[in-house]
């Protein structure tokens, strides 16, 4: 390992060329940029119905079975990948699975692109970081959800793997989506390695003052979250009392499994929907489409 700007950077990302990698990925992105050329335009972009993301944790697959479901989520109608989760997953296999998804959704293109009946923009969308921390980056990933725990009672997650972190996505240009992060009961894993001060299912009143409060910051995503793997979704009431404050894009993660629940958190304001478990629990790569294609024609209603 070596210490590059204040980062540890392993030797995989050492070696790699931010030039090489950047001119790579914006090739892939190419068609899907607009506005003013940026992952957080697409993102933030007004649209008459939510989109899904579907997330992948680099620490429950390997990067080929990664690269694979990315694709089928992507053939699903999923809009965008995020990969995380994990809190301690070490930055060479986050690394890994961003190329494989990658590189995944490149060769589909290309095939797209030899079709006369092939659409290759379906495949140009963003791959994203959801990281547990500054340890989990890539340069080959398009975009970070650059977080502040807004509800954590730990520096660390407040600014402190922020400070860290920006240096080396600085770096290698990984663009950064400014998101304001929330800790939904039950909150799970993350709740409890993140000292999250969770957010009940009652706090209307407190939502709607982080929610301003990350309007003020100049946030431009807030993210709900109940939790990997939650019981229960994110109340939509608390969804409905966030979309009260104007200038930010809703995602809401945590508990959604089928597409009544998804529809349930749009109808409330979401924006996005994000699901992450759903891909770990399907059997096969053909389950993994029907649950993703059911969630995004929910969606469309």
């Amino acid at each position: 390992m070596e210490l590059i700007d204040n980062y540890v950077i392993s030797p995989v990302v050492k070696y790699m060329s931010a030039t090489n990698m950047r001119c790579r990925v914006n090739q892939h992105l190419s068609g899907m940029r607009r506005d003013d050329g940026t992952i957080l335009s697409y993102v933030t972009n007004s649209n008459e119905r939510a989109r899904h993301i579907t997330l992948i944790d680099p620490d429950k697959q390997s990067p080929d079975t990664a690269s694979d479901r990315a694709c089928v989520a992507i053939d699903s109608g999923s809009s965008m990948i995020f990969v995380g989760g994990s809190t301690d997953t070490p930055d060479e296999i986050v690394h890994a699975t961003c190329v494989a998804i990658q590189e995944g959704l490149e060769l589909r293109a290309f095939a797209a692109s030899q079709s006369p009946d092939g659409d290759e923009s379906k495949w140009q969308v963003p791959v994203g970081l959801f990281p547990g921390g500054s340890h989990a980056l890539s340069p080959a990933a398009d975009a970070i959800t650059f977080m502040m725990l807004m509800n954590s009672t730990d520096r660390r997650f407040l600014v402190g793997e922020q400070v860290r972190g920006a240096p080396y996505l600085d770096k290698y240009g990984v663009d950064a989506l400014p998101t304001g992060y929330l800790v939904c009961h039950p909150g799970g894993k993350v709740g409890e390695v993140g000292s999250a001060d969770l957010l009940m299912p009652d706090d209307m009143d407190l939502v709607k003052a982080y929610s301003l409060t990350a309007a003020m910051y100049g946030f431009k995503l807030l993210y709900l979250e109940a939790g990997s793997g939650a019981e229960n979704q994110v109340n939509p009431e608390l969804i409905r009392a966030a979309r009260t404050t104007k200038g930010l894009t809703i995602l809401v993660g945590g508990g959604i499994r089928t597409p009544e629940q998804a529809k349930l958190a749009a109808d409330a304001g979401a924006d996005w929907i994000v699901t992450g478990t759903l891909t770990e629990d399907a059997t096969d790569l053909t389950d993994l489409g029907s649950k993703i294609s059911a969630i995004c024609s929910a969606l469309n209603d």
